[in-house]
């Protein structure tokens, strides 16, 4: 019986033939990574078990990007002892002020993440990474401290799940539309400790970025990981951003898979998680009358250049509603540069919008957006619980790009085409 590629990846790590759902297998780490949350948990557990080396500084990253720039004294010391860390272990892959985005944007623009990798972080969205045909996957601090030291960790083989996707994408229907379809089809456990293997016509379609929009949202439905196999476009993604040669893994003909699901999604129209969880998803046409407070666009799952420009395709010529707060979070800086170049920071900030530095901000109730008792969020980020944004008696929804913008522009919960005449 064949392999999937979450196998494939798994029992080339672990120096085995195969692997089978169910075991418990040791694996070496390409990558360990961690922010300005996590790295200091992680920093405290690595010296309590007495490690004194990191396994290779060139296979350590650490990405203050959460509450940075310090939101507060106790962010500011934080990011002091990751800084410590990383000067005292000798790290090259530290990211301070002016060179640090969203780890989750950043890695794979750096050229970190490559296909064929088996990446651990200190955070649930490192499931990111799949979009290159990695396997990649979040866990606890302590977990990172031991794959910090030795280089490698234990993990059970998921079981995988095989999502396929067909159907011509209407305009404004994005990767984000359709996770959160996904998500809504299966609920918030439905893919718990599997892989989540995408594939299909529309997945072929779909740019790198929306890719990396869907990986990342891949543990919002309880998966291991999320995982694409690498084609045309994602080796033209990678490159002149590869740092190394990377070794690319397919799924067998005959690999078994736990569940296989089938989605139609020509006629899907743009989606929305209403509060308080991913898989309370519904068309926009069907949201209804909902007048919105704040508009984030941006994070690890929406801060691509693709979704700036959504953003900036929308709001050029056009202004933000004055009851409306519009926060744009690009992934990284150089996204931030690449959109002053292309005219877009001026179409955002003529709109009446407020763009950042790249950063996580509002997106965990962190700084820079929160929102306050009785409010109401649309966001291009990933999850919607209680408090997650902010005040507890807040409200978030959870769209695309393209709804987000034009609901900056409405003042409510709204088509693009409303707002584009098509």
């Amino acid at each position: 019986m064949g392999m999937t590629i979450t196998e494939k990846i798994l029992a080339f790590h672990c120096g085995r033939d195969e692997v089978r759902p169910g075991e418990l297998i040791n694996v070496g780490v390409d990558l360990a990574l961690a922010n300005d949350i996590t790295a200091p948990l992680a920093i405290e557990a690595f010296r309590a078990m007495g490690a004194e080396r990191v396994f290779d500084p060139a296979r350590v990253a650490l990405v203050p990007d959460h509450f940075a720039p310090a939101r507060d004294i106790a962010a500011a010391e934080n990011c002091a002892r990751m800084r410590a860390f990383a000067r005292e272990q000798g790290l090259q892959h530290y990211f301070e002020m002016g060179r640090v985005g969203i780890e989750h944007v950043l890695l794979p623009e750096e050229g970190l993440v490559l296909p064929g990798d088996l990446v651990v972080g200190a955070d649930s969205h490192t499931c990111t990474y799949g979009a290159l045909g990695a396997f990649s996957t979040g866990m606890g601090s302590t977990d990172l401290a031991m794959a910090m030291a030795l280089g490698e960790v234990w993990l059970r083989v998921p079981e995988s799940v095989l999502l396929e996707y067909h159907g011509e994408l209407k305009p404004w229907v994005c990767g984000k539309d359709l996770i959160l379809h996904t998500i809504g089809a299966m609920g918030v456990d439905g893919a718990r400790y599997r892989a989540m293997e995408f594939r299909g016509p529309a997945i072929d379609a779909l740019s790198v970025q929306g890719r990396f929009t869907m990986a990342n949202m891949a543990v919002e439905a309880g998966a291991k990981n999320g995982i694409f196999h690498v084609d045309a476009k994602t080796r033209a993604w990678l490159e002149g951003r590869a740092r190394r040669d990377y070794r690319v893994f397919e799924s067998d003909p005959d690999a078994s898979y736990a569940e296989r699901l089938l989605f139609d999604v020509g006629g899907l129209e743009p989606q929305v998680a209403l509060p308080h969880l991913p898989s309370n998803v519904k068309p926009v046409s069907e949201v209804g009358e909902i007048p919105v407070d704040q508009v984030v666009i941006g994070s690890c799952t929406n801060g691509w250049l693709e979704d700036m420009e959504t953003a900036a395709r929308i709001l050029e010529g056009r202004q933000v509603h004055p009851h409306v707060r519009c926060i744009v979070f690009p992934g990284t800086p150089r996204i931030k540069r690449e959109m002053i170049r292309r005219g877009w920071m001026d179409i955002l900030l003529s709109a009446g919008a407020v763009v950042s530095t790249p950063t996580c901000g509002p997106c965990l109730g962190g700084h820079m957006g929160v929102i306050a008792a009785g409010e109401r969020a649309v966001s291009t980020t990933n999850r919607n619980f209680v408090g997650r944004m902010g005040h507890k008696e807040g409200e978030v929804y959870l769209t695309g790009p393209a709804v987000a913008a034009a609901s900056a522009v409405t003042g409510r919960i709204t088509h693009p085409r409303e707002v584009m005449g098509r």
